[in-house]
């Protein structure tokens, strides 16, 4: 069990495989700190249209509250955020897609000489076609947010 575990994105269709990477974090840590993107952050990095902070953060709140466990949503306007400077993190979670995001904050946490964190892989979830599920499959209406053909 670590004792503060880092998640970060934008979670703008919670969809299963957003759901893996959060029940793993609230399996592995006592506190979980969820890095949600910004608006403008967002909308930076995302050529689809995003769902306002507050209506991606207020889904999030809906899922985790049955973890019964702390957390705390911080909102993000970098892909690094509380990961690269707090000393008290020691576990990030990602998804395959994620993972070299996370090898960079570790080179970026040693370089101003923090713990390396212990990275977190979390499989990909699959649709049943096989395919990733990802927010522009759902939107398309090609899947629905637990990977079942539309």
């Amino acid at each position: 069990m670590f004792d503060k575990v880092v998640i970060g994105g934008t979670f703008n269709t919670l969809h299963r495989g957003h759901k893996a990477v959060l029940d793993t974090g609230f399996e592995v840590g006592k506190t979980v700190v969820i890095g949600l993107t910004s608006d403008d952050f967002a909308n930076r990095i995302r050529t689809t249209e995003v769902l306002n902070y507050e209506e991606r953060k207020h889904n999030i709140i809906q899922y985790i509250k049955r973890f019964n466990k702390d957390y705390e949503i911080q909102k993000i306007t970098d892909p690094y955020a509380i990961a690269t400077i707090d000393p008290g993190v020691d576990a990030i979670v990602v998804s395959k897609e994620t993972l070299m995001r996370a090898e960079e904050i570790n080179a970026i946490r040693a370089k101003k000489c923090l713990d390396e964190l212990t990275i977190i892989v979390v499989p990909t979830a699959l649709a049943k076609d096989g395919r990733p599920i990802s927010g522009n499959l759902i939107r398309k209406g090609e899947i629905d947010i637990d990977g079942n053909l539309l």
